[in-house]
C-alpha cells in the first residue's frame, strides 16, 4: 500500500512475500534510513547504528557492535550479571507471598538493571531523574514531526513546543552520557561494560578507523532503549533504546499469554522442571534442551512483535517492486504485526496463541523466514538477537521453574486481556498482575 505523508511517499508492507522483496531481493536499495528532526536532535543526527543512513559510517559502526559488543564471547561474559539480577527478582517475588505482583514493573526493572550494568557499568533504575529522562526520550521518539514531512509547515512543530522539547531532552541526555563516559575515563578500572569496550577500541585504534566520542554515546544509548542504551558519545544510545523496551515487552507478553492459557503454562513448567529436576535453579546450558520454551517465545514474537512497525527503511534508488515503480526517497514501513497474523501463512487460527505450531517447524526469527521477522532481516537486522534471547529465555524459564502462576481473582477482563497500548513498542494497555506460589 502506497501512501503519502505530506511530500514523502510511504510504502506499507504487510505480507511476508512483499517483505522478502524489500529485505532480500532489493535489500541494498532499501537499506538506508530517512533523516528527521527527531533523530537529528535525539540520536546525534543519526550517528547510532539503528538510524544511520546506509553507507561506510554505518558499516563501520555495525562492525564495532557485532565484533566487539555483541559477539558470543561478550554475551557469555555478562552471564554473572544476568544471573545476579534474576536472583534479585526471584527474591522479590518470593517475599510477596500470596499478594498480587505487578509483573510489568518487575520485568521492566529487571531488564533496565541488566542492560544498564552491561552498557554503563551500574544500575540507574533507582534514580528518579534518569527514569524521567528515559520517559521523555521514549515519548519524543514516538512523536510525529510535521516539518519532517511538510517542510513549509515546520513552524507547527515550534508552535506546539516540539522543537523546544527535542532540544532540551537531547541536551539533557547528552550531559548524562557525557558524565557516564567521563566517569569511565577517570576511573580507568578493570570493568568490562560496553562503554569500557568502546573506549578501548577508540584508544587502541584497533578497527582501522576513528571512533569519536559522539559515536560512542549514540551506540550505547540506542541499544539500551531499543533490543531494548572528546568525541565518543553515540553508541551508548543504541544500547538503551534497543535493549530495554523490546526485551521487557517480550517477557510481559509471554507471561500474559501463559497466564491466559494455563494448559501452555503447565506444559512449559513440566518441561523446565523435568530438565532441571533436583536443582533449585535453571542454567543457561539447560535452555538448549527446552524446545517448548523456544516455541512459546516464537509464538509470542509472532503475535506480539516488540516493534509492530519496524524501523523505517528508505530507498536510495528508483526500483520496480511487484510491477510498481518505487522512486528513490520512498520510506518503507514493514508491518511485522500484520505479517505475523497472515492467514495465508499461519492458517485460520492465526489469531490464536498456539506454541505447538512451532515444534515441528523450521521457521525461525533470525531473518531467513520472512513470515516471522520481529527483529527485521537483511542488512538492517537487529545485531543483538542472541544477547536479547539469552536473557528472555533465562527469565521465563526461571519464573515457571520457581513458581506456579495465576491471575488474581479480582482482576477484570481488561486486566487479563490483550489490549495494546500505542507507541514505538507495543505494551499491554494495563499492567500485568499475577499471584505467584513458590514451589520450594
Amino acid at each position: 500500500m502506497l501512501l503519502h505523508f505530506g511530500q514523502v511517499p510511504v510504502l506499507v508492507v504487510s505480507s511476508a512475500d512483499a517483505a522478502r522483496d524489500v529485505l532480500k531481493t532489493h535489500d541494498r536499495i532499501f537499506a538506508s534510513r530517512p533523516r528527521s528532526k527527531i533523530t537529528e536532535q535525539l540520536l546525534y543526527d543519526g550517528r547510532d547504528v539503528a538510524s544511520a543512513p546506509y553507507g561506510e559510517y554505518w558499516r563501520q559502526m555495525k562492525s564495532v557492535c557485532v565484533l566487539h559488543l555483541l559477539s558470543n564471547k561478550m554475551v557469555r561474559s555478562f552471564r554473572d550479571v544476568r544471573e545476579e539480577e534474576i536472583i534479585l527478582m526471584m527474591e522479590k517475588i518470593k517475599k510477596s507471598g500470596s499478594s498480587r505482583i505487578n509483573l510489568s514493573n518487575l520485568l521492566s526493572s529487571l531488564t533496565n538493571d541488566v542492560i544498564s550494568r552491561v552498557a554503563l557499568g551500574k544500575k540507574y533504575s533507582g534514580e528518579t531523574d534518569f527514569k524521567e529522562l528515559m520517559e521523555r526520550l521514549g515519548r519524543l521518539l514516538g512523536t510525529f514531526s510535521v516539518g519532517t514531512y511538510v517542510p513549509w509547515l515546520a513552524w507547527i512543530d515550534w508552535i506546539r513546543g516540539l522543537d523546544g522539547q527535542l532540544q532540551k531532552t537531547g541536551n539533557d541526555f547528552d550531559e548524562f552520557l557525557e558524565r557516564v563516559v567521563q566517569d569511565h575515563v577517570d576511573e580507568d578500572g578493570d570493568r568490562n561494560d560496553f562503554v569500557d569496550v568502546l573506549l578501548a577500541v577508540q584508544r587502541d585504534k584497533s578497527v582501522g578507523f576513528e571512533i569519536d566520542r559522539l559515536s560512542i554515546k549514540a551506540i550505547v544509548l540506542v541499544k539500551e532503549i531499543y533490543s531494548l542504551l572528546d568525541d565518543t558519545n553515540s553508541d551508548i544510545l543504541d544500547v538503551f533504546v534497543g535493549g530495554t523496551d523490546t526485551s521487557y515487552t517480550l517477557m510481559e507478553w509471554t507471561m500474559t499469554e501463559l497466564l491466559r492459557h494455563p494448559e501452555c503454562l503447565n506444559r512449559l513448567q513440566e518441561e523446565v522442571r523435568t530438565i532441571c529436576k533436583g536443582r533449585s535453579s535453571v542454567s543457561e546450558e539447560d535452555i538448549q534442551d527446552m524446545k517448548y520454551l523456544k516455541a512459546v517465545i516464537k509464538e509470542t514474537l509472532r503475535l506480539h512483535p516488540p516493534l509492530p512497525l519496524m524501523a523505517t527503511h528508505e530507498s536510495t534508488h528508483d526500483v520496480k517492486l511487484r510491477d510498481y515503480h518505487i522512486p528513490a526517497g520512498t520510506q518503507v514501513l514493514i508491518n511485522a504485526w500484520a505479517i505475523g497474523r497472515e492467514v495465508a501463512t499461519w492458517g485460520p487460527d492465526a489469531e490464536e496463541f498456539r506454541p505447538e505450531r512451532h515444534l515441528n517447524s523450521s521457521v525461525d526469527f533470525r531473518g531467513q523466514n520472512f513470515e516471522l521477522i520481529p527483529f527485521g532481516a537483511g542488512r538492517r537486522i537487529c545485531p543483538a538477537i542472541s544477547f536479547a534471547m539469552v536473557l528472555n529465555e533465562m527469565v521465563l524459564a526461571t519464573l515457571v521453574h520457581r513458581f506456579d502462576w495465576r491471575f488474581p481473582v479480582e482482576c477484570t477482563e481488561d486486566q487479563t486481556g490483550v489490549a495494546e497500548s500505542t507507541g514505538l513498542a507495543i505494551h499491554r494497555m494495563f499492567p500485568l498482575y499475577a499471584i505467584a506460589s513458590s514451589t520450594t
